[in-house]
């Protein structure tokens, strides 16, 4: 067995704190400074952490191996699953003439690629995190913007932008559900509290979509919609979770915004319209994209109805339940017996596989039923399934590598001395605490990972300092989401998604200033909310 230490460094918190930062801050600094590769980046962060295991943690070998193996096999299954998956459904897209009807669709209801930013990557790209989450949004949207005729490049950079303010009630709010689980607060109060802080983030995010497809002037030409989307989206956001079914607030928020917007295209346009080339025409200019015919449209789209049929057909109770009881499996990870400072035994250890109603799973039966109806033989399907592979082949190193650098930093000890060392503060916590969330975010690629490893440590720091939990374990999450754009893991798939595989640290350079000042911007809104200025929004 072994026991993890918070402060083994020469027992010292605050050294223990800085060792265990080493292999998040040398996997930036390989990725955005010296411009190394992901997989490699991600492969160099790993071995550090495994030799601070072993030698500054004391963990045994054989147990900090497992541990980097469980994070490699968690990466394959689910995560990898997904992505796999969702790329594969747009594949299947490619390879027939409906790829280019889908863009002629997309193009017909705006042919201004900063109202489709707002559509495609902010709306339907939360609709998807509502019901899938973990890459698949990001990979998607991604995709889409690139048949609409964005620059692969940028593309990347809206959809993951794109994919924060959704992200705390992404997955049926699998986030907020596991921190309710792992803090033992109530439900409904944390959910309210990431309800009053996520829509400030929902506000910013389209302003931002349209300055970084078209700068100032694509902000001062179209911010009445995209203003109008934030604010639409914020508000059903807030109202979803504080008065409604949590689980449905990304879902309701999402519908309600594309209803929003495709509304307010009928009355309004902007004056002049960027198009695919960068090119600009009048508002009324007649060169606009004439729409396919209903059943051509239909057909365009039917990939993505399917998704959303599939997935909700999969929460019904009952059909949720018979999958979650024939479909899962539960089992230890070989090599592992871990306890935390306190004697509990350590999370992560076990391994629960959803198999038939996992997020992957549907997706495939979503890729089989686009074949189908496509009338794609079984061979080109096949075939489109080994070039996704091949197309993913180094974002799965990538991937698999940093998820085994997550597992080996949490069952180690390492993740808990940074969170404790940084929950050490003092009164300056309140300052931290988002922080704590944003890099768990930024290192996992999940909030709901994030809230899992750090929200304990929010609620006994909060308790410590005189904080209110709920605010604290809230600020993880709503802060956290913040830091999603910068994970490796979702570099990854964005780049992969656009065939850009290694331009990750292209893609952080460009959103480190947005995500660093976002997460500026949410801390100042957790502190007031800590004070008597804007503590009446705390539950």
């Amino acid at each position: 067995m072994f026991e993890q230490d918070i402060d083994p460094v020469f027992g010292s918190l605050a050294l223990s704190a800085i060792a265990a930062a080493l292999p998040l801050l040398l996997l930036f600094v390989l990725l955005g400074v010296f411009k190394v590769r992901a997989p490699f980046a991600a492969i160099a962060a790993l071995g550090l952490s495994i030799a601070l295991a072993i030698i500054g943690w004391n963990m045994p070998p054989v147990q900090a191996l497992s541990a980097a193996g469980a994070g490699v096999f968690y990466g394959l299954f689910p995560i990898l699953w997904i992505l796999v998956n969702a790329l594969w459904v747009y594949r299947l897209t490619v390879v027939t003439p409906w790829f280019e009807v889908f863009g002629r669709t997309i193009r017909s209801i705006s042919d201004d690629l900063r109202i489709l930013s707002i559509l495609i990557a902010f709306c339907f790209g939360a609709l998807l995190e509502s019901l899938a989450g973990f890459g698949a949004p990001v990979a998607i949207s991604a995709a889409m913007m690139l048949a609409a005729g964005m620059a692969p490049l940028k593309a990347a950079l809206v959809s993951l932008l794109a994919n924060t303010a959704p992200v705390a009630f992404g997955a049926l709010a699998a986030p907020v559900i596991a921190l309710a689980g792992v803090t033992g607060l109530p439900l409904n109060e944390l959910a309210s509290m990431a309800g009053r802080q996520t829509p400030f983030m929902a506000v910013l995010v389209p302003l931002i979509l349209v300055f970084l497809v078209d700068g100032r002037r694509g902000l001062r030409q179209t911010w009445p919609v995209a203003l109008v989307s934030g604010v639409v989206f914020g508000l059903a956001q807030f109202v979803t979770s504080n008065f409604f079914a949590v689980e449905l607030t990304d879902v309701v928020a999402a519908v309600a915004t594309i209803a929003a917007v495709l509304l307010m295209l009928r009355v309004w346009q902007p004056a002049e319209l960027v198009g695919i080339t960068g090119a600009v025409a009048t508002g009324d200019s007649d060169e606009k994209v004439t729409r396919p015919p209903m059943r051509d449209v239909l057909m365009s789209v039917a990939p993505y109805l399917i998704i959303m049929a599939v997935f909700s057909v999969a929460q019904i109770p009952a059909i949720k339940q018979w999958l979650a009881v024939v479909g899962t499996v539960t089992f230890p990870w070989p090599g592992l017996d871990v306890v935390t400072a306190a004697g509990e035994p350590a999370g992560a250890q076990t391994m629960h596989l959803d198999t038939l109603r996992a997020t992957g799973t549907l997706l495939l039966l979503s890729g089989v039923l686009t074949a189908v109806l496509y009338r794609i033989v079984p061979r080109t399907a096949v075939r489109a399934y080994g070039a996704t592979l091949h197309q993913l082949r180094w974002t799965i190193v990538t991937v698999t590598a940093v998820l085994g650098l997550s597992f080996v930093m949490n069952l180690s000890g390492q993740a808990t001395s940074l969170g404790v060392g940084l929950a050490s503060a003092g009164g300056y916590f309140v300052v931290l605490s988002p922080i704590i969330g944003w890099i768990g975010v930024a290192l996992t690629g999940s909030d709901t990972s994030s809230n899992v490893l750090f929200g304990p440590v929010q609620v006994a720091a909060a308790e410590q300092v005189g904080l209110p939990p709920v605010l604290m374990a809230a600020a993880n999450s709503s802060a956290g989401v913040l830091g999603k754009m910068l994970s490796v893991q979702n570099l990854a798939v964005a780049a992969a998604a656009v065939s850009l595989v290694g331009s990750e640290g292209t893609l952080l350079r460009k959103l480190l200033p947005w995500s660093i000042g976002l997460l500026a911007v949410m801390t100042t809104l957790i502190v007031l909310q800590s004070t008597p200025v804007l503590g009446w929004m705390v539950p």
